[in-house]
């Protein structure tokens, strides 16, 4: 197959289009807009998406509409920008220099202190002004998760987000609003546009436009860097300078971002983020729809993606255990066909994965529960929102006649990889469902993992807070949720 190439990559910044035909491919868009445009109201605090000083806007394309989400410009690449609208602080100024609403309500409201991290809190309410006319506090702490304030607290800057709900003047002029149509024509064009390959001299990125086109390249760069999402891969680059070339930008294929869901499984597509699969995930299994907004802030879940998760093989990712628990299996491609894996088989070591060099995740099939199972995660870590896990289970058992015909646990952060506790559930099949059965499933917790100390986390306090989360999903499954929540409460849980 041969693949005809253009140079450039195009988009559209603010109220101007952007052709680049030198792209370095590890140039961040924060870097490229603060450096080269003079664009510096987005700001550089943490250059690992922790922070939301940088948030800016991108408006991509969903099945023919245009969709703006808010994203940390200091960990998303430029070579990931294709066909895409990038909105930043700057562009929100009215014709006659007026503030937008969200600006005036955060002057209002007295939402700013020393200021450094304002315009990404502007942003980050802009991207929630766009999408919910009337948010209520939890919608409106959920868009916040991502951006820290070190000076006001949250308080007055919640208040300015409830205030720019209510005062939406009819004739407010709305940047984005004013150029919807104009823009989604013009970047309709640019999805056309076909593959893109930019070299020069040792730098090479390439921005595929079909799966095909995609098995190709990793057939002749095996060792080529896929980037989806960017949530982790952008910290090798910003944190440990990490060389990543040649590096492939799949984002922008719709074939890879499908979730579709049926009467015997959901199938995931590989570059689908955690906010595209949330909705569908959350329906068929509620404890997602509790786990997915705890990860990372909005900007996190914007951009990175499950399948990502998964390829990566970190032990600490939060998505594989539910998916190992839930008996999840993954299609690996490349130019010579597909190949299926249990996902609980394609984690071998540490650092290892069932993955050949020119093989891709093409996407995530997960089951249906089956009748009378039950099924819950839980992760622990040192903050609620946007922190990484210290210890994760989740575990998925199946009922019959009060008796355990299948359990599977799985658990994160106990082990070089996400992995189930195996002595652990031949402890429990074929026994009453008990906490007499339980207890003895915790018992033997010690001969599935030998858990690390790190700075998240003891040995001893993981391996406690595993046998402790078996128990708690034994007495969650009795209705005692409510005891469970006054015991944390007093400190004791």
């Amino acid at each position: 197959m041969t693949i005809a190439f253009g140079d450039r990559i195009g988009f559209i910044l603010n109220g101007e289009e952007v052709a680049l035909a030198r792209v370095p491919p590890r140039q961040t868009l924060l870097d490229w807009l603060r450096l080269e445009k003079r664009l510096t109201g987005s700001k550089e605090g943490c250059a690992e998406g922790d922070c939301g000083a940088c948030t800016v806007l991108v408006g991509r394309l969903v099945e023919g509409a245009l969709v703006y989400e808010s994203v940390n410009a200091c960990i998303r690449f430029m070579g990931s920008l294709h066909a895409t609208h990038v909105v930043t602080v700057e562009h929100l100024k009215g014709r006659d220099g007026k503030l937008h609403p969200v600006q005036q309500a955060l002057v209002d409201c007295h939402g700013s202190q020393c200021g450094f991290c304002t315009p990404g809190f502007v942003m980050s309410l802009y991207g929630l002004w766009l999408t919910d006319s009337n948010p209520g506090r939890p919608s409106i702490e959920e868009a916040l998760q991502g951006n820290l304030c070190r000076c006001t607290g949250y308080e007055p800057i919640v208040n300015a987000a409830e205030m720019a709900a209510r005062l939406r003047p009819a004739d407010v002029f709305d940047p984005i609003e004013a150029t919807r149509e104009h823009v989604r024509q013009r970047l309709s064009e640019l999805v056309l546009s076909g593959p893109i390959r930019i070299a020069d001299g040792d730098d090479e990125l390439y921005v595929p436009s079909s799966t095909g086109e995609l098995a190709e390249i990793m057939a002749a760069h095996p060792h080529a860097t896929i980037v989806a999402g960017s949530t982790d891969v952008g910290l090798w680059v910003t944190k440990q300078m990490r060389p990543i070339n040649p590096v492939v930008f799949i984002n922008g294929l719709a074939a890879l971002q499908e979730v579709s869901s049926g009467p015997e499984a959901i199938r995931i597509g590989a570059g689908a983020t955690y906010s595209q699969a949330l909705a569908i995930l959350a329906a068929r299994y509620p404890a997602l729809g509790r786990l997915i907004p705890r990860i990372g802030g909005q900007q996190v879940r914007n951009m990175g993606t499950i399948g990502g998760n998964v390829a990566n093989g970190s032990p600490i990712g939060d998505t594989p255990p539910a998916l190992i628990a839930l008996g999840a299996e993954i299609a690996l491609r490349s130019r010579e066909g597909l190949r299926n894996v249990p996902l609980e088989a394609f984690f071998i070591e540490y650092g290892r994965q069932d993955r050949e060099r020119h093989e891709f995740v093409e996407s995530i099939t997960v089951p249906a529960l089956p009748e009378n199972a039950l099924f819950s995660v839980y992760k622990i870590s040192k903050r609620r929102d946007e922190d990484i896990t210290a210890v994760l289970g989740a575990f998925c058992l199946r009922l019959d006649g009060g008796k355990v015909r299948e359990a599977r646990l799985a658990f994160g952060g106990m082990a070089g990889t996400p992995k189930r506790a195996e002595n652990a559930e031949a402890a429990m099949v074929g026994k009453p469902w008990t906490e007499a059965t339980v207890r003895g499933a915790m018992g033997v917790l010690d001969q599935d993992f030998a858990p690390l100390s790190d700075w998240r986390a003891t040995a001893d306090y993981r391996m406690m807070v595993a046998r402790n989360l078996l128990l708690r999903f034994f007495l969650e499954s009795q209705g005692e949720t409510a005891e469970l929540v006054r015991h944390a409460a007093g400190g004791r849980a």
